[in-house]
C-alpha cells in the first residue's frame, strides 16, 4: 500500500486528520502529476499509453461513443488484447445508452478483452438505475494512470464544420503511489459488475519516487458523500481564495451557505459555470440561483464557449481538485465518482493560471440596482457585466445535463409554491414555462384522460413487478437461512 505523508507540525496534523476523515482517503506523497487541458490532449495521451501497454489496460468511463473517437480507442484496445495484454473495460449503461451498443464491443471481446456494463436495469431493483458510474479512469501497466471529466466521444472535440469549438474540460495524468489507488478504484467498480478482478503481480519498488507531489485519490460510492464532506471542509478552511469551475452546478443549501460564509469572511470566492445548455430554459434557471451568491460577494462567471464540462477547484494557491464530481446532489450522493485532491503549490498554481485564462472567455454576472416603477424603492437585478458575445453553438451535452435541468426546474417551482425564498427576475421565465406545462397537462387529463392514465398505469405496473420480485427474493433468502439454521 502507498505510504501516507507524515505531518510534521501539530497544525498540519490537525488539518491532515480533518481532510483524511472528510474525504475517506489518506494523503500520499511521492507522486508526479501532469495537468491535461481539453479532449485533444487527453485522447493523445490516453491512446499513446494504451498503445504502449505491455501487461494490462484498465478503462472505466461514463460515455464511450460509437464514433471516430470511440472506434480509435476500441481499435487500440483490440490491438493490445491480440498482443496478449489483459484489457478490461467498464462502461456505464445510462451514459452509453444511444451512444454505443453491444456490437460495438464485439471485436474487443473476440480478441480476448473483457467488457462489462455498469448497472443496467434489473428486475427487483426499481430504483437501481439511479446510481451511475460517472468515473473517467484509465490505468496502464500499474504505473501510469489518468482521471478526468472527459468522456470518450467526438463531441468533446467540437465540430469545425459547424463552427463548434472544442469543449472545455480538465484532467490529470498520474505516476507514483496514487496509481495503485486508481487500480483499486477500478477493481471496486469491476467487482460491482460481476466476479472480482483477477490479482496482478506486484509491481517492483521504484528506485526513486515518481515525483514530490502529495495528493488524495477520492473514489466515492453512492451515499458515502466523501467528496461532499471534503468540498464543505475546503470551503470552511479557505483563507484567501476559492475558485470553482463546475459543469452542472446545483447549489445545495448547506454548500451555498459554506461559500457565502467564506465570501463574507473575506475569501475571494469565484464560480465559473456554462453559459448555455442543451435545455433552452436551463441558462435562465441557473441564474435564478445566483442572487444569494452575488449578494454575499461571490463572483459568478458564465463560459462563452460551446460547453464547459470541467470540474475543478483551487484554494489559497496550495490545494487543488480535479475529477468527475459535479457540485450537485447526484455526484455527491448518487454516483460513483473519482477525483484527485492535490496539496502542492506548483500544481495549484498551474490550475489557478488556467482558471484566470478561462475567465478571459467568460462573462461576469453582477447585481445592478434599478428603480422600481412605483415608489421610491429600488431592488437588485442580475445582469451581465458586459455585452455578451454571440452564443456558440454546441454539439450536445452529456447525459447528466437533463437531470441537472430538471432539478433546477423543481427548485424554482418549489420555491414559488412554498414561498421559502424570493424569486427574482431570472425566475419568472421558468415559472411561466412551468405554468404553461402544468396547464397543458391539466387540459390533456380532462379531455384525453387515457393519455395520462396509461403512462401512470405502466409505471405502477413496473414498480409492482419489481417490488414483488424483490419481496419474493428476500422471502426465499429468509427461508433458506431458517432451513440452514435448522440443519445445524
Amino acid at each position: 500500500m502507498p505510504t501516507p505523508l507524515i505531518p510534521t507540525t501539530p497544525s498540519r496534523l490537525l488539518a491532515e486528520q480533518a481532510l483524511s476523515r472528510a474525504a475517506g482517503a489518506p494523503l500520499l506523497n511521492g507522486n508526479a502529476v501532469e495537468l491535461l487541458i481539453d479532449a485533444a490532449a487527453h485522447y493523445a495521451a490516453w491512446l499513446a499509453a494504451i498503445r504502449g501497454a505491455r501487461r494490462r489496460v484498465l478503462l472505466e468511463n461514463y460515455i464511450i461513443r460509437d464514433d471516430e473517437v470511440g472506434r480509435a480507442f476500441r481499435d487500440a484496445l483490440v490491438e493490445r488484447a491480440q498482443a496478449g495484454v489483459f484489457v478490461a473495460v467498464v462502461a456505464d449503461w445510462v451514459g452509453c445508452l444511444g451512444q454505443s451498443r453491444g456490437a460495438f464491443w464485439a471485436p474487443l471481446r473476440a480478441a480476448g478483452g473483457e467488457v462489462r456494463v455498469f448497472n443496467p436495469p434489473q428486475l427487483g431493483q426499481p430504483f437501481g438505475w439511479i446510481s451511475r458510474d460517472h468515473r473517467k479512469l484509465l490505468v496502464v501497466d500499474g504505473s501510469l494512470g489518468f482521471l478526468s471529466g472527459v468522456c470518450i466521444s467526438a463531441k468533446w472535440l467540437g465540430d469545425p464544420t459547424r463552427d463548434v469549438p472544442p469543449w472545455r474540460d480538465t484532467g490529470v495524468a498520474l505516476r507514483g503511489p496514487a496509481v495503485a489507488e486508481l487500480e483499486a478504484a477500478f477493481a471496486q467498480s469491476w467487482s460491482e459488475t460481476g466476479a472480482a478482478l483477477r490479482p496482478f503481480s506486484a509491481m517492483p519498488e521504484p528506485v526513486a519516487p515518481a515525483g514530490d507531489v502529495a495528493l488524495r485519490l477520492i473514489a466515492t460510492q453512492p451515499a458515502t458523500a466523501g467528496m461532499y464532506r471534503l468540498d464543505q471542509l475546503i470551503a470552511a478552511m479557505a483563507r484567501k481564495t476559492l475558485w470553482l469551475t463546475d459543469a452542472y452546478f446545483v447549489g445545495l443549501a448547506p454548500y451555498v451557505q459554506a461559500l457565502v460564509a467564506a465570501a463574507r469572511d473575506g475569501v475571494d470566492v469565484r464560480l465559473l459555470v456554462p453559459g448555455s445548455s442543451d435545455i433552452p430554459i436551463v441558462a435562465g434557471l441557473s441564474r435564478s440561483g445566483y442572487r444569494p451568491l452575488l449578494k454575499a460577494g461571490i463572483r459568478v462567471f458564465e463560459w462563452n464557449g460551446s460547453m464547459l464540462h470541467a470540474k475543478t477547484a483551487v484554494a489559497d494557491g496550495q490545494w487543488a481538485r480535479v475529477g468527475s464530481s459535479n457540485l450537485n446532489i447526484a455526484s455527491w450522493l448518487g454516483n460513483r465518482e473519482l477525483d484527485v485532491a492535490v496539496e502542492d503549490a506548483g500544481f495549484a498554481g498551474q490550475l489557478a493560471a488556467q482558471y484566470e485564462k478561462d475567465l478571459g472567455n467568460a462573462t461576469e454576472i453582477v447585481l445592478a440596482s434599478r428603480r422600481r416603477r412605483h415608489g421610491n424603492g429600488s431592488r437588485e437585478k442580475v445582469r451581465s457585466s458586459e455585452t455578451r458575445p454571440p452564443r456558440v453553438r454546441h454539439a450536445g451535452g452529456s447525459s447528466g445535463r437533463a437531470a441537472a435541468g430538471a432539478l433546477r426546474i423543481a427548485n424554482s417551482v418549489g420555491a414559488a409554491l412554498s414561498n421559502r425564498r424570493v424569486l427574482g427576475d431570472t425566475s419568472s421565465g421558468p415559472l411561466v414555462t412551468g405554468t404553461v406545462t402544468l396547464a397543458a397537462l391539466a387540459v390533456v387529463a380532462f379531455v384525453w384522460p387515457a393519455w395520462i392514465g396509461w403512462p401512470f398505469g405502466a409505471i405502477a405496473a413496473w414498480f409492482a413487478l419489481n417490488l414483488g420480485i424483490r419481496s419474493w427474493r428476500m422471502r426465499k433468502r429468509r427461508w433458506r437461512e431458517l432451513r440452514d439454521a435448522g440443519d445445524d
